[in-house]
């Protein structure tokens, strides 16, 4: 039976597989032929004289037989026409998703130099670490379009973050302060009502408290300092976008003191930037070798000054290109000089992190926590650091 003779159901069955198929199913079958399907082409939302459109858009993605070589060579005059017929053919949710595979699958990325493409793409972190790692290939054309999803991202996640960490930070340093100054912007109203509840008098309905509470009178700045020192190799692209935000949430809050710091095989800080987090991670040079001996030895010459009050936080997936000897050696230095000292194995939204299992582990036999990280976890480590609490329950929950 020719394609032509099935049933409608089936011939619109059919049209689905062809188009997912793509051209290869036609030339190695010898059916699926679309001039014979026209007739289901609503079946798929399009008029018949489109479904040829479709076809073509479809393959230049998704064909695995396609020269990627050649094709792509002769195929670059084509992306505009080809853009504007995916704009057409699919709705807008569809046209982000066929343009994130086509830079994907066909290495297309002069689609994210182009401005009217931009904003189409899916804003998220991974289109962030993607123009990072491009940026210096972006055209002047589409730098503010590029800057401005940068932008859009940053300020989203900050959003998120931004209230829990500041609360979380606040509240652990606050703990078991009282203020000697009696006044009321220092009151304390949530511990004064908890303390006082069985002052209640019913009959007034008020609370009758036999203490009052009060915070510290002026909040005292720097009480702790923050180095993050982050890898800034290909593989920690999302790590070094999200660890650039916390650290400028870090740097808002008065009570911190936050370096913040990129390496590879060299060493950049980037502590003046931390203001805007955008124009940090525009500094970032994402690929190349590490050091992480580098990174440590200059956080230890320029960021330790109280190590007791001292957060420091490694970021890296620990291939170390460096002297991995003296590497343990200052690890060992900071733990013994009490530094508070984490190492996240990535710092991401989620997925497990790809890095040096031995290394990892010769790092926790020195007493270093190190695990992959979110940054909602990382909220809750620095509290509990700042506490004075064991991580190793946090950690062990939050892995399971």
């Amino acid at each position: 039976m020719s394609d032509e003779e099935l049933p409608s159901k089936d011939r619109e069955a059919l049209l689905r597989w062809r188009l997912a198929l793509g051209t290869e199913a036609e030339r190695t079958s010898g059916r699926f032929a679309l001039s014979g399907l026209e007739g289901e082409a609503g079946s798929v939302g399009l008029d018949p004289g489109r479904l040829g459109d479709l076809d073509r858009a479809l393959s230049f993605v998704y064909d695995d037989k396609h020269d990627k070589s050649g094709g792509l060579a002769a195929s670059r005059p084509y992306i505009p026409k080809w853009l504007a017929a995916v704009r057409e053919l699919f709705s807008h949710e569809v046209v982000a998703l066929v343009q994130k595979d086509a830079i994907e699958r066909r290495g297309l990325k002069q689609l994210l130099f182009e401005p009217e493409t931009l904003p189409l793409l899916e804003k998220n972190v991974e289109l962030v670490a993607t123009l990072m790692s491009a940026r210096g290939l972006i055209p002047d054309r589409a730098r503010e379009a590029a800057r401005q999803i940068v932008q859009e991202v940053v300020d989203d996640i900050r959003k998120t973050l931004e209230t829990e960490l500041r609360t979380a930070v606040l509240g652990a340093l606050r703990q078991h302060t009282t203020s000697p100054l009696r006044v009321a912007r220092n009151l304390d109203w949530k511990r004064t009502i908890q303390k006082n509840l069985k002052g209640w008098d019913a009959s007034r309905k008020r609370l009758v408290p036999e203490r009052l509470y009060f915070w510290a009178n002026q909040q005292r700045r720097h009480e702790w300092d923050v180095a993050v020192l982050v890898d800034q190799s290909g593989s920690m692209a999302e790590s070094v976008v999200y660890s650039s935000i916390m650290a400028a949430i870090f740097a808002s809050i008065d009570v911190l003191r936050t370096r913040l710091l990129f390496f590879d095989t060299e060493v950049v800080d980037v502590t003046p930037l931390l203001v805007d987090p955008v124009e940090a991670l525009f500094t970032a040079q994402l690929g190349g070798g590490t050091d992480i001996n580098r990174a440590v030895a200059y956080a230890q010459q320029h960021f330790i000054e109280r190590p007791e009050k001292t957060l420091f936080i490694l970021i890296s997936d620990l291939y170390e290109g460096g002297n991995k000897t003296d590497l343990l050696g200052r690890l060992q230095q900071l733990v013994d000089s009490r530094v508070k000292t984490v190492c996240l194995l990535a710092l991401t939204d989620g997925g497990k992190p790809s890095y040096d299992h031995e290394m990892a582990a010769k790092v926790t036999a020195l007493g270093i926590p190190c695990f992959g990280c979110t940054p909602k976890l990382l909220v809750k480590v620095v509290e509990r650091i700042m506490k004075g609490q064991d991580l190793g329950p946090l950690v062990t929950q939050e892995a399971r």
